[in-house]
């Protein structure tokens, strides 16, 4: 997905059609862009108007470096020229070639002029001395592109056959050292596409475009392969470039895009769209950075990188990103000893023989039992003996059971240097890792009632909770150290001057998983405690639950629900139990009840409904709430959504999963991921919402009257003009059975979700001091309930009465005890014409009003809820 630069830069219309390039003055206070005309410009950083322009300079100049007090540009002539910026004049010819220039370069001195032409030497040139002239020969290939290192020691060359020289700039004569086959590929030196070195600022290693359109980082010291930026560009790599502290790449293709990558794990942060991009240059110090096309036009570009990961330019220098750093030694190198041979990595390609003959050892010692003397048993322990068939050695592998893992509802793990640390409906908490400290933001998506605001984290906090009331942080102990993990709260708004606290727990302790609600704080550790405090930091109660080890908790009001390891089921996995309790009036309402999950699922998120229910969503996205949990021994966990039946999804060709945020308002809110992802990172996703839908069905009605279309339009195709009014009729027989099907679940439907919707009501209203609302609410629900009823029975008198026992049933599930909605339906069957099933009606509601409902005895109460309340 494309996004747009938050000031969109307009086009500069700097030089006429053709190649141009661009560089800051290592200061940052001029921008010098040279081009196809005779013309160079020199831009002022901040200012807006007019660029200076120096004139009657040399055409077609592709190539250009800079200092403060001068620049040098190369042309297509073979001159190399050097301008002043004191009087923006042309000073003096640096050097001349027989052939076209392709790049200069300044070391980091400024002393030193390297120039780079369809030559086959490398001409290095000294500012002060002309006349001091050193040439790099020893490649025997055009070079297209030249870059000093850092320090200015090194000197990299990318020669068009392909290979990257590096010469060494330490001895009188520079001298090759290093010759890097297979990263580039061969070009021609007037090629658009790019093969630039570009060093990283920490001087370790460099970056460079491959033919396979992706970006490669190489170390110096041992000239390996680290990592790469790939899956960015869909065409040739066209420029490079590090941001000042190594943190950002810029790159730029032939697919017109400009991409910025994160060093530290090589993602996409942002992807422009701009086309025929040349070249890049940052600004040494501000967020910033202007880009060159080949049509002759400038892009000067502040807040190049968006508000979100700006302060990755405010960052020190960053490492280059490797896999293995060359200069930190092997343990087994460094004592001078060799290491002890290891077992190669189970998933390594050189393991496949293991996978194949595990633990049976290899046949170079292999001798041929022919005689079956049996002195081949057991040898090279390439068979187990017969006794140990019996008999099972003592070090033989033993049943190690599999425990869910501890997470924090609603956040995600660290990618790259930030994490959220909190995601739900009232703002979302992230932090960025910056190395010395972190910086945390709390956002709120009502910023009128709440205000968004930042701090230096030198704690490093890395869970957090947020609702209305305050903020929620804890960190883990430092044990180099000597800290102890550490409890922060930050309301938002109080009537005293000291309004935050801060708690340390016991040394060795860390923080598992912690809630917060209107009433508590509560935090789970490592040492098997639930730890409760008031809003305000009073210890209120502390106690180590049964089921251990705790997996993660939630809280609402109340009420705190711990989640925890149990005994081992039949798949080897432990079971999570859970534990409901009222804190403050000592209750325990459910005790170690089991969690349901299927066979080889696991739990993703729990959480309280803004009703306060409890939820979870598991591994196979499917949404499940708690009913009657207030109950001991009566709760039972009831679907409201599977994910996998979605409408989106019945195609089959999206792929996307959904990080779970809130239940509210009847809805599902959560963050779509898309592919593969797992969790969600930056820029901040939308939030979504789904209806509630039990799963009934494979395919939702509307999506199954959506392919049964499709299908009668492609088979009315292929019918001759002749069967025309017979595919006309077969198609309404259809579409009216499709209809009426679709009509019949959609009220099952809105009947189900109205009954579990009723029955978490009615378990809230005795279990509390109910309004006069809530009681009100409840009445409309249970009438709402019955019209649905009287809806279905609509339905099932349209089809005949061959329905009738069906729509006699729906009449028996009806909750009016005044008779009302009974004398209803005996109109509604009237009014189909259906006399036996009227009469069987009346029947019915004369029995109710006598207080006899039931058919016989010991049947139910015709009139109780599927979810088993009056």
């Amino acid at each position: 997905m494309t996004t747009l630069i938050a000031s969109r830069p307009r086009p500069r219309p700097a030089h006429t059609q053709g190649p141009t390039r661009c560089v800051y003055t290592p200061d940052g206070s001029k921008l010098v862009t040279v081009g196809s005309n005779n013309t160079i410009r020199l831009y002022k950083t901040g200012f807006d108007g007019e660029p200076d322009n120096i004139d009657d300079c040399p055409e077609q100049n592709i190539a250009v470096c800079s200092s403060n007090d001068f620049f040098v540009a190369g042309c297509e002539d073979g001159t190399v020229s050097l301008y002043k910026f004191e009087n923006n004049l042309f000073d003096r010819f640096l050097v001349r070639a027989t052939l076209p220039i392709r790049d200069v370069a300044l070391s980091p001195d400024n002393k030193w002029c390297a120039v780079a032409s369809d030559e086959l030497s490398v001409k290095l040139v000294s500012i002060d001395d002309t006349s001091n002239l050193r040439k790099l020969d020893e490649h025997r290939k055009p070079t297209k592109h030249l870059a000093f290192d850092p320090k200015g020691s090194l000197l990299a060359l990318s020669c068009t056959d392909g290979s990257i020289y590096i010469y060494s700039l330490t001895a009188d004569h520079p001298e090759l050292i290093k010759k890097v086959d297979g990263i580039i590929g061969r070009m021609e030196t007037e090629s658009e596409a790019s093969c630039q070195v570009a060093w990283h600022p920490d001087g370790r290693a460099f970056a460079v475009p491959t033919p396979t359109r992706d970006i490669q980082v190489v170390s110096k010291n041992d000239w390996e392969k680290q990592r790469g930026f790939s899956n960015g560009h869909d065409g040739d790599i066209t420029a490079l470039a590090w941001s000042p502290n190594g943190a950002l790449l810029a790159s730029a293709g032939k697919d017109k895009k400009i991409i910025i990558w994160q060093t530290s794990d090589q993602s996409i942060i942002a992807r422009y769209e701009y086309p025929n991009v040349v070249d890049i240059a940052w600004h040494p110090t501000k967020n910033l950075a202007s880009f060159t096309t080949s049509e002759g036009e400038v892009f000067i570009s502040p807040d190049f990188v968006s508000e979100q990961f700006s302060n990755l330019l405010r960052l020190p220098k960053q490492p280059a990103p490797f896999i293995h750093d060359p200069l930190i030694a092997k343990p087994s190198e460094s004592n001078g000893h060799k290491a002890l041979a290891t077992r190669p990595r189970r998933d390594s390609l050189e393991d496949l023989e293991d996978l194949l003959d595990e633990g049976y050892g290899d046949d170079d010692d292999f001798v041929v039992d022919d005689d079956g003397a049996g002195y081949t048993l057991n040898a090279g322990k390439k068979r187990p003996a017969e006794d140990e068939l019996l008999y099972p050695s003592k070090r033989g592998n033993f049943f190690k059971p599999q425990h869910h893992e501890s997470f924090q509802p609603g956040s995600t793990p660290w990618r790259g240097n930030r994490k959220y640390l909190c995601l739900n409906l009232i703002g979302f908490v992230w932090t960025v890792d910056q190395d010395s400290h972190n910086t945390v933001t709390v956002e709120f998506y009502d910023n009128e009632l709440h205000r968004t605001f930042h701090f230096t984290d030198t704690f490093l906090y890395d869970k957090a909770c947020l609702n209305d009331n305050g903020t929620l942080f804890s960190c883990p102990p430092r044990e180099e150290e000597g800290a102890p993990a550490v409890v922060f709260y930050r309301p938002h708004e109080t009537w005293t001057q000291r309004n935050d606290w801060r708690i340390q727990l016991p040394k060795g302790e860390a923080v598992i998983a912690m809630s917060l609600s209107d009433s508590f704080v509560t935090i789970t550790t490592t040492a098997g405690y639930v730890r409760i405090y008031t809003l305000f930091g009073i210890p209120y109660r502390v106690y180590r639950p049964k089921n251990t080890p705790i997996v993660t908790c939630a809280s609402w009001r109340d009420y705190v629900l711990t989640m925890g390891n149990g005994p081992v089921g039949p798949d080897g996995m432990c079971k999570l139990l859970y534990t409901i309790q009222n804190i403050k009036r000592d209750e325990i309402c459910q005790n170690e009840d089991t969690v349901a999950l299927p066979e080889g699922a696991t739990l993703k998120s729990v959480f309280f409904s803004d009703n306060g229910d409890p939820c979870i969503y598991d591994s196979t996205g499917t949404l499940l709430t708690l009913l009657h949990w207030r109950q001991p021994s009566r709760a039972s966990w009831v679907p409201l959504l599977d994910t996998k039946l979605l409408d989106r999804l019945a195609g089959g060709r999206k792929k996307e999963s959904y990080f779970p945020i809130a239940v509210a308002d009847d809805k599902f809110h959560c963050i779509i991921l898309k592919g593969t992802d797992q969790y969600p990172y930056f820029p901040r996703p939308l939030l979504h919402e789904f209806d509630f839908e039990i799963p009934l069905t494979s395919v939702r009605p509307e999506a199954e009257n959506k392919k049964s279309k499709k299908k009668r339009s492609g088979d009315e195709m292929a019918i001759d003009g002749e069967d025309d009014d017979f595919g006309e009729e077969e198609e309404e027989d259809g579409d009216d059975e499709s209809n009426e099907k679709s009509e019949v679940q959609k009220l099952e439907q809105a009947y189900l979700l109205k009954g579990l919707r009723a029955a978490q009501m009615t378990d809230l209203v005795d279990a509390t001091v109910a309004s006069s609302g809530q009681r009100a609410a409840l009445a409309r629900l249970e009438l709402d309930i019955d019209k649905t009823l009287l809806q279905l029975l609509a339905v099932e008198c349209r089809e005949g009465e061959d329905r009738g026992m069906r729509a006699l049933e729906a009449v028996k599930l009806m909750r009016d005890r005044t008779g009302r909605m009974i004398e209803a339906a005996g109109k509604i069957a009237e009014r189909y014409g259906r006399t036996i099933l009227g009469e069987k009606i009346r029947e019915f509601g004369e029995r109710r009003l006598a207080g006899d409902d039931g058919d016989g005895e010991g049947e139910r109460d015709d009139g109780e809820s599927v979810f088993g309340d009056d």
